[in-house]
């Protein structure tokens, strides 16, 4: 009997379980992005809560812009280089829909109360 971490047993295929963290992560990031922007419309009224509050920060930052440099510079193959990138793509197989109950589905109350 093998006690150790050293192999994992899934229940589902890597592909699968890498799809449905995926459409979690961007179901999590939507949500983030709808209660920052309930943040931003409370004008610094959201109350503290049990364990956190909340607080808008402003920063500037300086940036460098390439198209602000002469068409003739950003146009010179002297001046690129070539990058690789390797990426895992999630696809559906056969049109087949997600596993029953994926990307969890969570209903949110209303957390930003006055």
């Amino acid at each position: 009997m093998n006690t150790g971490c050293t192999q994992m047993m899934h229940k589902i295929s890597l592909a699968d379980e890498l799809a449905e963290i995926r459409a979690e992560i961007a179901r999590l990031k939507e949500r983030e992005a709808a209660l920052e922007a309930a943040v931003h419309a409370s004008e610094g009224t959201v109350p503290n809560g049990r364990n956190n509050r909340v607080r808008v920060i402003t920063r500037r930052e300086t940036e460098f812009d390439p198209a602000l440099l002469p068409h003739e510079v950003r146009e010179n193959p002297r001046y690129w280089r070539e990058q690789l990138s390797v990426h895992v793509e999630c696809l559906p197989v056969d049109g087949r829909m997600v596993r029953a109950g994926w990307p969890m589905k969570r209903l949110f109350a209303d957390t930003l109360q006055h």
